[in-house]
């Protein structure tokens, strides 16, 4: 009998007794490898003794004071160190702790420096179908991520959306990668020109798509010009790097890799490695300065933010992958890891495409990989994968609906950025088994169980 509200109101999951490094063990003594870090959270992997002698320091000095009262040596630290590695120009950190707050906050932002530079009328945030910002109710409006939305539709605010750059579902048979990109943003400029230009606060958008549609990459130039269109009618350029940021894809910003800088940017999961619960958003001096010359306060705020213990351990986390060249690591390791899963997938009749960046990579699988024709939706592949990999000690963080909500299944790989090339080639080996069981017993049920929403986790 539990007293705790799981995530599914009828199972209770293993009770985790112990974790080092990449491994997970439970209280039976099974050891599982944490091959997504959780929701790509666990970027230094488990117990890194630097970051909990920092926690434990920290907390020695002063655990919490609260930001209406105090500020603290640490959390000013981390804002500095943070904006010594942004993209040039994000100069103003925000602390919250996690990455719905961080977006709650990126959109209550956006919209007072609208109000504060005189523009009122903007009141439209424009954002892609496929797409996920969080679960809280501004949050959960600009995602894009439909079985998440549909029962509290009526609480949300009206959001625009366009078309996601996702390549391998949504570009047309012979059209060039340039035509598919031209298209995305002729839907863009149509959009914004249809709301009202001067009605449009931002673009909200994830520099690579996370958990809804499997570590989607934009194509080449995709985002300077979605840039390019923003500044024509003054909106701001708002990235979610919630799951891609960090350092997860070699760069310690994902953005960074494609020559743009946005106006916000919103970090959180790497931000502090899972050892404290933290997020932050960073801005421009454009975006701030109206504010703090203006009303002079961001008409913002959480009991927890700049959280002492929470700076510490997200400044720890920062520290090590510095120190210790763990963005080249990234790079290095998600090289390898990208080649032991074309060797493995490459031909593989249910995979139709293996994408994504240094160690954030998906997998997304496919009835027919001429056709691209997903699994049937009613035999949930996606949790049959994760049940096949939990039972051979593995950890990833599968998702339905990659399509459009209901269609469509991935699997998504995001270890830790301490992980080996042994590690590796063991998370590929039983992952493919976990596949090959699955998809088996999929075709062998045939269409049996009713549709259930097509979700494993949430990402916030």
């Amino acid at each position: 009998m539990t007293r705790l509200m799981h995530r599914n109101l009828r199972t209770v999951p293993p009770v985790v007794a112990s974790a080092s490094g990449i491994e997970i063990v439970d209280t039976d003594g099974k050891r599982y490898l944490d091959a997504s870090g959780g929701a790509a959270v666990s970027c230094l992997g488990h117990a890194h003794p630097d970051v909990l002698a920092a926690i434990d320091a920290q907390m020695r000095r002063v655990a919490y004071a609260h930001s209406s009262f105090f500020t603290t040596d640490v959390a000013e630290a981390l804002a500095d160190t943070l904006v010594a590695t942004a993209p040039p120009g994000l100069e103003h950190v925000y602390l919250v702790s996690g990455g719905s707050e961080a977006i709650e906050a990126a959109l209550k932002l956006a919209r007072q420096h609208a109000v504060e530079i005189g523009e009122p009328q903007r009141s439209v945030f424009i954002a892609r179908r496929q797409s996920y910002h969080g679960n809280t109710l501004g949050a959960l409006a600009v995602g894009g991520n439909e079985w998440r939305r549909r029962e509290f539709e009526p609480l949300l605010m009206h959001v625009e959306r366009v078309s996601p750059c996702f390549e391998y579902r949504e570009r047309r048979g012979g059209e060039s990668q340039d035509a598919y990109t031209d298209r995305l943003i002729a839907e863009l400029e149509s959009t914004i020109e249809r709301v009202g230009p001067e009605r449009v606060i931002g673009f909200c958008a994830e520099t690579v798509v996370g958990a809804t549609a499997g570590a989607v990459p934009p194509t080449p130039g995709y985002f300077r010009r979605v840039r390019d269109v923003l500044d024509r009618c003054g909106a701001l350029l708002i990235l979610d790097e919630v799951m891609c940021g960090m350092g997860r894809t070699g760069t310690m910003y994902a953005i960074e890799q494609e020559g743009v800088v946005p106006d916000i940017v919103t970090i959180a999961k790497g931000l502090g490695g899972g050892y404290q619960p933290i997020g932050a958003l960073l801005a421009n001096e454009r975006v701030v300065a109206p504010i703090r010359d203006g009303s002079g306060a961001f008409q913002h705020g959480h009991t927890y933010i700049a959280h002492a213990t929470a700076a510490a351990a997200a400044l720890a986390v920062q520290r090590v992958i510095a120190r210790d060249g763990l963005l080249a690591a990234v790079r290095n390791r998600g090289d390898y890891l990208e080649r032991a899963l074309a060797a493995r997938f490459g031909r593989h009749p249910h995979v139709g495409d293996i994408r994504g960046r240094g160690l954030f990579r998906a997998l997304d699988l496919v009835a027919d990989r001429t056709t691209k024709a997903p699994f049937d939706s009613a035999l949930r592949l996606h949790a049959r994968v994760k049940a096949e990999a939990m039972r051979a000690g593995l950890c990833v963080y599968p998702m339905g609906g990659t399509i459009d909500g209901v269609r469509g299944d991935h699997v998504l790989l995001a270890p830790p950025y301490i992980v080996r090339e042994t590690e590796l080639d063991e998370i590929v080996a039983r992952l493919a088994q976990a596949i090959d069981i699955a998809v088996s017993t999929a075709v062998r049920d045939g269409v049996t169980e009713s549709l259930s929403p097509p979700g494993t986790e949430d990402e916030s």
